[in-house]
């Protein structure tokens, strides 16, 4: 399974349910990319950090297995991806731990979710704090090539990329390999059922696996504007799943008539969702399958994760 392909790296929190404006909006995109062939891909489920907004150990089970399920479903291949939970690799937070031993609390300060809590008043934990740190051991255990992320999400690499120069510099060494931020392409915002972008702290998703009748209650709640001859919101999801060219004749034919033209989105979004639908919904039946994919993944990452931890021991002195 293991060559000379550069290492593509990515971290998931198991905190919500998922819709269609993270599988449009990014999801659809990192799967494309891992389909290219040109990486080796771990795929970790990020339980760790999510401990920093949920303290609930049930929930936390199901989201991680529903997490699971979903990326599958939706065509992550476990033959050429590496999956596994963080919490099962011991090596994260022995490295992140090494790493707080040679980073400054000013440094940290400067983390865009420090600041944020920071300016909302918020009690800040040390894991929201400190979780660059972890962020930086996730990604320069396996010797990531390429961490694909949000533009919003580039300063996580920068950390990471600081983190490994620093370490190599205090320790004379070069173990650390340096990571590039992969920007993803054709990045879409999706607007939710109420125009603004999808969120599930809005209230206003679609969820990824809706059925036909879950579906059709969502898009007939689109906000529409009477103003104008094409309702927009509509029209902005309608666009995700059939070409502009394919829309433009049904759209003018159906110029004013909003029942019919969001009719018409709930049969083109089911009939797009409804493989990946019947794909999440079979491997629900086999809770073996998910077991089967971390467990593998488990070993592997811990196999790999052990040699450089043992270059790092090595290098800092206590092996």
């Amino acid at each position: 399974m293991f060559n000379s392909k550069p290492v593509l790296v990515s971290g998931i929190k198991p905190t919500g349910d998922l819709h269609i404006g993270n599988y449009f909006g990014a999801m659809r995109q990192f799967v494309e990319l891992t389909r290219t062939g040109k990486y080796q891909p771990f795929i970790f489920i990020a339980d760790y950090h999510a401990l920093n907004t949920m303290q609930d150990a049930e929930e936390m089970r199901r989201r991680t297995r529903e997490l699971v399920m979903a990326y599958l479903a939706i065509g992550l291949d476990p033959k050429e991806v590496v999956f596994f939970k963080q919490s099962d690799v011991p090596a994260h937070t022995e490295l992140c731990w090494i790493f707080d031993t040679i980073t400054t609390m000013p440094y940290l300060m400067r983390a865009h979710a420090y600041k944020d809590a920071e300016v909302k008043n918020k009690e800040i934990t040390i894991g929201t704090f400190n979780y660059p740190m972890l962020m930086a051991a996730d990604i320069l255990l396996y010797d990531a090539a390429i961490v694909p992320v949000g533009q919003d999400q580039k300063q996580h690499i920068e950390y990471a990329r600081d983190t490994a120069e620093k370490f190599n510099r205090i320790y004379k060494t070069d173990i650390l390999k340096l990571p590039e931020p992969y920007i993803m392409p054709g990045v879409a915002v999706v607007p939710g059922i109420d125009g603004q972008k999808m969120s599930k702290s809005y209230g206003n998703v679609i969820p990824l696996f809706a059925s036909h009748d879950e579906l059709a209650k969502c898009v007939m709640n689109i906000v529409t504007d009477s103003s104008g001859d094409r309702p927009e919101n509509v029209y902005q999801i309608h666009r995700l799943v059939r070409s502009e060219a394919e829309l433009a004749p049904l759209y003018e034919e159906h110029r004013g008539k909003y029942k019919i033209l969001k009719e018409l989105l709930i049969e083109d979004l089911d009939r797009y969702l409804a493989p990946m639908r019947a794909q999440y919904e079979e491997l629900q039946k086999d809770p073996g399958i998910v077991d089967d994919i971390l467990a593998k993944g488990k070993n592997t990452a811990r196999a790999i994760s052990e040699i450089k931890m043992e270059q790092v021991r090595t290098t800092i002195g206590v092996a």
